[in-house]
Formats: C-alpha cells, structure tokens, sequence
C-alpha cells in the first residue's frame, strides 16, 4: 500500500470540495465474496447438486484440510465456537464443581461454554500491552477445584503459550485455546490451535476464516480426546442410533464445510493482506494519541481487529460516525461486569487492567479489501481529531 499519504490527502480534498463520502463499515462481507464468487458458487453448486447436508464428504475433506493448516493431527467440525469450546472441556473431563481459569476481557461466549459445562470460571486480569491472559496472574487464580486454562488469542494476537502451557503443566491443568479470532496466527512459527492439549475455532461470518453462517471445530493432536469430541458432537454415537455416552447435536454442515474450503486456500492471503493494512495503520497513527496494537515477540498477529485506545475514545468514537467511518467495541462491559455473569468476589476494580480497556479500546475499519483510499481516509479523519 505504497503512497498512502498521498491517497489520503487527494482523498480529504476531493471531501472538502465535494462534502460527499461513502461510509466505511467496520467489515464488507461482499467485497470478498465477490473476488472469490465463482469457486464460491462452484462449491455452493456441488453440495446441493450431492444431495447430502450434514457430515458427509465436504466436511471430512475440510476437516483434513484444516487440521493440516493448523499443524495438528485432527480436527472435529462442530456448529459452532462456543460448541467447540464446551465440547473440548467436556472431553477434557471437565464438568460439574470444576473451575477453568480464564479472562474477562473476551467475548461472552468465553465464559458461557465454561459455565454449559457446569463448570466455574475464574477471571483473571490480561496483559494490557496485548490483551490476553496475563500468565502471572495465573498462580493467584488457581485452587484445589481448578481443572483447565482457556487462553484467549484475542483480536488475532497469540497469547502468550509458553509460560501458560509451563504453568498448566506444572499443575496437571488442561489447556484449551479459544482461537475464534486468530486463525493463522502462530509464536515461534507454530500455529495458535497446536499449542494445547485442544483448541476451539469459530467459523462465524465475520471470522478471518469465515462460512456463511454458524461453524467451528476443535482441533487436537491427541487421537483419544479428537474420538471423544466426534462422539459428544453427535448424541454420543460411535454407532448410528446408540448412543454410548451423552452427548449433543453440534455438527457442520456440507454447505458450511464446502464454503469453508473454498476460503481456507485464500486465508494466508488475506491474513497477508491485513497485516500490510496494520503496518500502514501503525505508520500514520504513531504521531497521534493513540495507543497502537502491539505484536509480542516471535509471534505472527493476523489482525481480527486492528484495536486502538485512547481515554477520549467515545468522542473519537462519535467523530468518526459522523463522517460515515464505522467502528465498534471488542468489548465494552468486561465479563464479569455483566448482569448475566456477576461472579462472587468480582467486584468493579477487581480486574483493573481489563475494566480500563474496555473503557478505552476501539476497532477501526479491517478487513482484506480494504482499499487504501479507504485507509487513508480513516487515518487522516483521526489526525484531523487530534488537531
């Protein structure tokens, strides 16, 4: 994205001359289905001419194909990342009494396939450079009842796996990574999703590997617990109709599986594509107020969201809506603030470093097609703020 400034300047004038501009989304969904229209139809085309929509080829064909990309052994597509979370635990062991530490500052889903698990979390305070779970906070969470660790790879940026998984080790914890918004991302050249014992992916639309509705998968490199997962998915079956343990319906579907397919050849690419829209928005916002996304070291970050902050960040907020640039809140009300999720002993201030992101981050606009005019009109519109 060579001349950005340039773009951006051309941009702004032909604005103030014309007072007319198009609204930036937060995401354009479109504009990538439309550079990959024909293998997506293509694909869409062969399922429904198959006649067959639930576990059948498309899905087995992905699941190789994404446990490849993942640099594990196995991978079990589900219906959704919360499924996919809920269904690791379960076949971790994980149930009723148990306690799973994790953080606070992540999407509700999180906590909620903790809790249908019947297990309890434990919130722990994140690394406010990054985001994720902190691992020295890690030794004051953990109790007799504590059975796991779901590290959150949050925005696209690893967390931080050594220390987690020497922690976990040390005290026989379970490891599952909540890797919903980091496919592709990696420390030390080895994908986030290899790391733990399992990991849980969401496939939601807006995911970086996105279907066109709800999915997700477990991935493991562990044959007992990837056989466990494939037979809680579907009632419990290991032979049609019999059920041997209790299980639940969460299971890909052909469609899902055959779009999915199509996007994982293109998902390097794009992964590509928004770093080099990172490094341009790291460029042009460092002379501003903002607090810029951080990378930590030997880790590759692939940019779910490209998360700013600032304390004036609802006014810069408002600036921008009003000049037609969308942006949202990953996440404004910490977990454990919620009604739904108010834990004993989690009071306001408990969790210091995640109360204050919530009250300061900001997505900006990420997304592959993203256009440099585009990128530039939302960097000069936030240095015109500052001003």
């Amino acid at each position: 994205m060579k001349g950005l400034r340039g773009l951006w300047i051309f941009t702004a004038s032909i604005a103030s001359i014309t007072g007319n501009m198009n609204e930036i989304p937060i995401l354009d969904l479109k504009k990538q289905y439309e550079s990959i229209r024909p293998e997506m139809d293509s694909a869409i085309a062969k399922v429904l001419k198959k006649g067959s929509f639930i576990l059948g080829e498309e899905v087995s064909a992905f699941e190789q194909e994404f446990a490849a990309y993942c640099g594990v052994s196995y991978a079990i597509g589900v219906a959704s990342g919360t499924d996919a979370l809920q269904l690791a635990l379960l076949a971790g062991g994980i149930g009723t009494g148990d306690e799973v530490i994790t953080t606070s500052h992540t999407a509700t889903a999180t906590v909620a396939a903790i809790e249908m698990t019947g297990a309890h979390p434990v919130l722990v305070d994140i690394d406010p450079a990054h985001y994720t779970l902190d691992p020295l906070k890690l030794v004051q969470a953990i109790s007799t009842r504590t059975r796991a660790v779901i590290p959150v790879h949050l925005y696209g940026c690893p967390a931080a796996m050594e220390p987690i998984l020497q922690f976990a080790h040390r005290n026989n914890l379970l490891v599952v990574e909540d890797c919903a918004q980091a496919h592709g991302a990696s420390v030390h050249g080895k994908k986030v999703g290899g790391w733990g014992d399992m990991a849980a992916f969401s496939f939601y639309p807006t995911k970086n590997l996105g279907a066109y509705g709800d999915g997700g998968a477990v991935v493991t490199n562990d044959f007992a617990l990837a056989e466990k997962v494939r037979c809680l998915r579907q009632y419990g079956w290991k032979e049609r109709y019999i059920s041997s343990i209790k299980g639940m319906n969460s299971r890909l579907d052909e469609l899902q599986a055959g779009i999915l397919r199509v996007k994982l050849r293109h998902l390097d690419e794009w992964n590509d594509r928004r770093r080099e829209r990172a490094r341009c928005y790291h460029d042009f916002l460092l002379s501003t107020e903002l607090a810029l996304p951080e990378t930590p070291p030997n880790s590759e970050h692939v940019f779910h969201q490209f998360v700013v902050r600032h304390s004036r960040r609802d006014e810069l907020r408002v600036y921008l809506k009003k000049r037609g640039i969308h942006t949202l809140v990953h996440y404004p009300v910490p977990v454990h603030l919620q009604p739904a999720y108010q834990i004993p002993n989690y009071l306001e201030g408990s969790l210091p470093d995640t109360e204050l992101a919530a009250r300061e981050v900001l997505s900006l606009p990420m997304y592959p097609e993203l256009s440099e005019p585009e990128l530039g009109r939302v960097c000069q519109t936030i240095h015109d703020f500052f001003q």
